[in-house]
């Protein structure tokens, strides 16, 4: 498992992208498998930037025999289950649709597994796609 961690802070989204794109190269991942990852990275990342109050977030990369990466995102903001927001309703006209909601949806929607624990005062969200 290889890790990284930096500052949470906007300025270090791109460090994050980078450490997580360079794993999913190494590992022969799709091109259009990384760039969904990527949007789900960003997402997640920059939800716990602008929303959390962490100073610090930490991602582990790992991939499995069976060919499935594991991303592991922990961070020291307040306590926050990202998998209990309400999903938007995509029905509804884009205009007329409440802010919110929708990243997480695309996350929801782009990996196999997503699983989440607060522990020792850090949130803890897991996401797995099989390549």
């Amino acid at each position: 498992m290889d890790e990284f961690e930096v500052g949470a802070s906007v300025k270090n989204l791109h460090k994050i992208d980078d450490f997580v794109c360079s794993r999913l190269e190494e590992s022969g991942c799709p091109i259009k498998t990384m760039m969904k990852i990527e949007i789900v990275v960003d997402e997640i990342c920059g939800n716990i930037v602008r929303y959390s109050g962490a100073s610090f977030i930490r991602v582990s990369f790992s991939k499995d025999e069976d060919n499935t990466i594991t991303l592991t995102f922990t961070d020291d903001g307040k306590p926050f289950d990202p998998l209990t927001a309400k999903e938007p309703d995509i029905d509804v006209p884009f205009d007329d649709r409440p802010i919110g909601g929708l990243g997480m949806f695309i996350v929801r929607n782009t990996m196999d597994n997503l699983s989440y624990e607060n522990k020792n005062g850090q949130n803890i969200l897991i996401a797995k796609k099989k390549l």
